[in-house]
């Protein structure tokens, strides 16, 4: 064993270095010697996260006890695993056979990538002993390798495990020529050879070495021997080549794996197996251990299990696979797999009733499984939301920020941004599944709550079933994958290159003005670094119009910040772990919240007065129009463009064409032209089209040509004062006179709640506030 000291937080702290066990295991002697078997304590360091199970569970079974994985923590940032928990197999109560014991070990992960060990409890509340004999194990030859890698073991007499009772040999046979015809684990690799096959069902346990012929021949293994045991199975992670981008490895998992819906418990019990050079798979890891019941032989009552080739892995058929003793029946679905636990439908639908009875504008809908019957899917939004949509729904972030981790409950939201660029909710759901079926189910009913107003242009993730599905439903939208997403796959994939690349890179993306001199740029880079073969690289750029600016930058997104990291609209008071006894409170506290935010900045804009820093016209027309937040950025616009230098390189009629560069600065520049007749401009930078607002570029031209106010089509009703009540001018005849009468009661009602509230701030405001009214009143009894 070795031993470092290295600094972390400030302390000098000890760090031992563990050699993996499979290791030191062959050799009892070298074992011992090395301190492999040493008390476990704070400071040992591990390679992996598996390096710290495997040392505490022949710790465990040295001193007496069993050891199981318990908890895990993700990063808020990232979604990755930062902590880990193995406990002694008593802790809980889950089963009779559990007592509460407390002993445990945590290895957290170190910005170097190493696990060290941070927290420990040795103590035990039950005897020790007894249990050590089932977790050792016979020795298996290995050669000893590199002792900072993990060495692969082969048994060469793997123990037998029956399927089905030897005496009934006619039973049997059928059982293996109907697994023969399994194809519900296919992975497109051809068929199972029969000598492969013959020992993928053998019904042998699985262990370290293990070989098979293809990747389905050792699912087909995995099922049976998983029916055989008593648990079900899931299909896990996947790792590509960042050669080829063809598949390396695969984890099948017990479906109790996880924590993303009530029915999983963490469970750690896995086979993962890893693609030879020779094109067979060979099992490189194990855990058989699960912190659950087991039921051999039972039938499977939980329904049909869907196998979905999603982003996180799976095969590639989808088909269903039901399990009935040792025959196995492929069956075409017949229904999707539910990540929402059934507990909260029927308080999400009380509180959904609950509030039509208030708010005669609120929407929900549910989807519902056309065989089963069951509750998928849920959407809803009340009148206010369906109102801010018909103001602000043009640019909408379909926020899915569940997916960054094991979430216990798949809640999503539709993100509008108002006329103070404040963030407004359209509407909330939460997400059975993540298929395509589900996600086009949604959006169509989020469609039909808003009144069939499409979104001009939409920011979601890049996976392929939401962007599939906003493909059906919004054709016409322009379509922006998320900002987070992009950053975390750049992370992933531009880890191995140098830093001179990932500068150029940077450099590519934020500086190239248009999408000529972007495609140029980045041609020369992947030449210059000789990334012609590279899958990811090739993949994104096929896709550019989707994430480049200099590809956006034509389309309204309203402000939206391309390169930035979009917060999620109820913060930290409401996530997808939130528990259910907690869910409606927070979330009317957090939907609250920003309500009240959006009031104050109504109350500012009405009431404040921003200095003015130039005399021209168009800054007094543009702070009497814009609220507060808008006109502070068209000022700092037209306040920049006086360090802009503009020459006029072309004209032919009432055409003209400007060259605008800033002073000091020859690569800083673009192209404006400008239009006499009919005052139209338009600059290179596309300021306009992206956010609405007019930029420096296009001021300095105005100026220059003394425009002394802004024509009207340069000033966006979204971004006025006024927005609010521009809704039914801009309301397309299709709205049906429901809806339409919704929208106005809560417009109505919205105006109204003002007058109370500054109305009864004094006494004089009060008698303003009813004086106002009562002549209103009396203006609308005239009409009628």
């Amino acid at each position: 064993m070795e031993s470092s000291a290295t600094e972390h937080s400030g302390f000098n702290t000890m760090v031992t270095k563990a050699y993996p066990l499979r290791i030191l295991n062959h050799n009892t002697e070298e074992h011992n010697n090395s301190g492999g078997g040493a008390e476990p304590y704070v400071g040992l360091e591990f390679d992996t996260a598996e390096e710290a199970r495997e040392y505490y569970n022949v710790y465990a079974a040295r001193t007496g006890f069993k050891a199981r994985t318990g908890q895990l923590y993700r990063s808020r940032t990232d979604g990755t695993v930062s902590s880990r928990r193995f406990v002694c197999s008593k802790e809980g109560f889950q089963l009779n056979s559990r007592t509460g014991c407390t002993a445990f070990i945590r290895v957290q992960r170190r910005d170097t990538g190493k696990w060290v060990l941070d927290q420990i409890q040795k103590e035990h509340n039950h005897e020790l002993g007894g249990e050590a004999e089932e977790t050792t194990t016979t020795p298996r030859p290995v050669r000893a390798p590199a002792p900072t890698k993990l060495a692969t073991t082969v048994n060469q007499h793997r123990p037998k495990m029956k399927v089905v009772d030897e005496s009934d040999r006619e039973q049997r046979s059928s059982s293996k020529s109907s697994l023969k015809r399994f194809k519900s684990c296919s992975v497109g690799e051809g068929e199972v050879s029969n000598d492969h096959h013959s020992k993928a069902v053998s019904g042998s346990e699985p262990y370290a070495g293990l070989e098979f012929a293809s990747a389905n021949e050792a699912c087909q293994f995995y099922q049976a021997y998983a029916e055989v045991v008593g648990f079900r199975v899931r299909i896990g992670q996947l790792f590509r080549s960042k050669v080829d981008n063809s598949i390396t490895s695969r984890r099948f998992v017990c479906s109790r794996e996880g924590f993303q819906h009530p029915s999983r418990m963490g469970c750690g019990a896995y086979m993962r197996i890893k693609r030879q050079d020779s094109g067979g798979w060979i099992v490189d890891r194990l855990n058989k251990d699960h912190n659950h019941d087991l039921e051999p032989g039972k039938k499977n009552q939980d329904g049909l299990k869907k196998i979905s080739d999603d982003v996180t892995g799976g095969l590639d058929s989808v088909e269903l696979i039901e399990l009935n003793n040792n025959n196995k029946h492929i069956k075409k679905a017949t229904s999707r797999e539910n990540r929402i636990g059934k507990e909260w439908y029927p308080l999400l639908l009380d509180y959904f009733q609950s509030k039509q009875t208030e708010d005669m504008g609120f929407f929900y809908a549910v989807e519902l499984d056309v065989h089963s019957g069951s509750c998928l899917s849920l959407f809803w939004a009340d009148s206010r939301a369906r109102f801010a949509c018909s103001q602000f729904g043009d640019a909408v972030v379909f926020d899915t920020s569940y997916r960054k981790g094991s979430y216990s409950v798949p809640f999503a939201t539709f993100v509008g941004f108002n006329h103070h660029r404040q963030p407004v909710l359209l509407g909330c759901a939460v997400v059975a599944d993540e298929s395509k079926d589900s996600f086009v189910w949604l959006f169509q009913t989020w469609l039909r709550a808003m009144s069939g107003r499409p979104p001009r242009s939409v920011v979601a993730d890049q996976d392929s079933s939401i962007q599939q599905a906003l493909s059906q439903v919004f054709p016409g939208a322009h379509r922006r994958y998320s900002a987070w997403q992009m950053r975390e796959k750049e992370r992933e994939n531009l880890r191995p290159f140098p830093s001179e690349f990932k500068y150029e890179y940077e450099k590519c993306i934020y500086q190239s003005q248009t999408v000529v001199e972007f495609d140029s740029v980045w041609n020369s880079l992947i030449n210059k670094y000789g990334l012609r073969d590279d899958v990811w690289l090739r993949e994104i750029y096929e896709r550019r119009e989707h994430w480049a600016p200099a590809y956006l930058r034509a389309s309204f997104f309203a402000g939206i910040p391309i390169n930035g990291a979009f917060e999620p609209f109820f913060g930290p008071s409401l996530d997808a772990l939130t528990p259910l006894r907690e869910f409606i409170g927070r979330y009317e506290q957090g939907l609250e919240q920003r309500r009240e935010e959006e009031r104050k900045e109504d109350f500012n804009s009405y009431n404040l007065q921003p200095f003015l820093q130039t005399k021209e016209p168009v800054e007094e027309q543009c702070r009497r129009l814009y609220t507060l937040t808008v006109f502070r950025i068209f000022q700092n616009e037209l306040v920049q463009s006086y360090s802009y230098l503009c020459l006029k390189t072309y004209e032919e009629g009432a055409m003209s064409r400007f060259l605008v560069r800033k002073c000091g600065n020859e690569s800083e520049k673009h192209a404006v032209t400008f239009n006499a007749t009919n005052l139209n401009s338009s600059c290179s930078c596309q300021m306009f089209e992206h956010e609405g607002l007019l930029c420096r570029h296009v001021l300095k031209v105005f100026n220059l040509l003394e425009v002394k106010e802004l024509p009207s089509k340069y000033i966006l009703h979204r971004w006025t004062k006024n927005a609010e009540f521009g809704f039914v001018r801009d309301m397309e005849s299709g709205v049906s006179s429901q809806d339409l009468k919704a929208l106005m009661v809560w417009s109505l009602r919205e105006a109204a709640s003002k007058y109370i509230e500054f109305g009864t701030s004094s006494l004089e405001k009060y008698k303003l506030a009813y004086e106002i009214m009562r002549e209103g009143g009396k203006k609308l009894c005239w009409q009628r």
